[in-house]
């Protein structure tokens, strides 16, 4: 029996990192010392209070049992309160607040929900490729919106043209951002909400990154904006705040029917997240936030590290506000996944290509901060051998 895959997975876009992972098994058989520069996985341990939360909250019994989908009230709570603190947002737990398995699943699902077979999906480019994946999986044409360095990676919302805005239900913007670092400001989630609400398009925000920002300048909520309530949610996510990638917990909030409906998905899907989990959530979001302070320092530092390696190498690049990343041009007449795979070759850093997040990445690489100062001392003093 031939087995064939459903043509949802026939038009996936190409696994553009299977030439990098053949290498680093290669390299790695022949006993050289790789360094991931590439993953956006923190490196450093949740914090230990999170951690003894989750251990009595595990040896709760009712806690063994199956979770509601869209997850427990006091965690929906903690989310509603962490929202009014930090952002002066006012979010109703019972309605405008769902829990999700990592902002990942959110992502992943809500074309599910409102896009139809042949509607249109606005799409960051280069962005997170989930935006693209779920819309395919809906059935849905995903249509990019380049992110230019002329444009300060903010997408060009007037230049959409008018037939792709008649098919248009739902647009994903992702600030601060992932992967080119960039932050937005007040005036752009205004003129966000102005556009969604002429064009009648939903508006799925990616916030993940929010709480990893420096020089004391945090970022803003879409949902600050008046009117944002009105036409989208917010996706947000434990993960890099707290070091809690593996843990698998994060949020949507945001306009009740959007909720609703994502809610409804999920009810026929998951289960939900291990309640457990979630008591560790509410530790994390209403506990003491000096760790998470402390860990932006961190980063910080690590940035100025990299930033002060890349300048010496005469790499183009701009500072970033926010997130872990640097995104780096390449050198001039190189494509970016042949950058990343001659300093493999040649160094044993794994880097990303650009490319790998959409078209309009090409001619960038991505570095991740996930290593300790040592480890990207290391990295960048070998690549710095690299004569381009």
């Amino acid at each position: 029996m031939k087995i064939e895959r459903a043509d949802r997975l026939k038009v996936l876009p190409p696994y553009l990192f299977a030439e990098i992972d053949r290498k680093k098994a290669e390299l790695a058989e022949k006993g050289v010392d790789i360094i991931s520069l590439g993953i956006g996985d923190p490196d450093l341990p949740t914090p230990p209070h999170i951690i003894e939360r989750l251990k009595r909250a595990s040896e709760t019994t009712v806690n063994h049992q199956y979770p509601t989908y869209e997850g427990m009230p006091a965690f929906r709570q903690s989310v509603a309160d962490w929202y009014g603190s930090r952002f002066g947002v006012d979010l109703d737990p019972d309605r405008e607040i769902v829990s999700l398995i990592g902002s990942k699943e959110g992502i992943a699902h809500i074309p599910l929900a409102f896009i139809n077979p042949g509607e249109v999906v606005l799409c960051a480019d280069p962005g997170y490729p989930v935006y693209r994946i779920g819309t395919i999986f809906a059935g849905g044409e995903p249509v990019n919106m380049p992110l230019l360095k002329e444009n300060d990676f903010l997408p060009d919302l007037e230049s959409i043209p008018v037939d792709i805005l008649k098919r248009a239900r739902m647009i994903f913007i992702n600030y601060p951002n992932n992967p080119t670092a960039a932050s937005a400001d007040t005036d752009f989630f205004q003129s966000v909400v102005e556009f969604a609400t002429k064009n009648e398009i939903i508006v799925c925000h990616d916030a993940a990154y929010t709480e990893v920002y420096y020089d004391d300048e945090p970022p803003h909520s879409f949902l600050e904006i008046p009117g944002a309530k009105e036409i989208g949610v917010e996706f947000h996510s434990l993960s890099k705040t707290y070091n809690m990638t593996g843990w698998r917990i994060g949020f949507a909030c945001g306009n009740p029917e959007v909720i609703a409906g994502l809610g409804s998905i999920k009810a026929n899907i998951d289960s939900g997240i291990f309640q457990a989990v979630q008591e560790a959530g509410i530790e994390a979001l209403g506990s003491d936030q000096k760790p998470v302070a402390d860990l932006r320092k961190t980063y910080q530092n690590r940035r100025d590290l990299a930033c002060g390696f890349l300048e010496k190498m005469g790499f183009a690049f701009s500072l970033p506000k926010a997130t872990f990343y640097l995104w780096v041009s390449v050198p001039e007449g190189v494509g970016s996944a042949d950058f990343v795979s001659r300093v493999l070759s040649e160094t044993g850093v794994i880097l990303t290509p650009g490319s790998g997040f959409g078209e309009s990445g090409e001619g960038y690489f991505r570095i991740s901060l996930t290593v300790n100062d040592e480890r990207l001392t290391e990295a960048l003093t070998r690549m710095s051998r690299i004569d381009w």
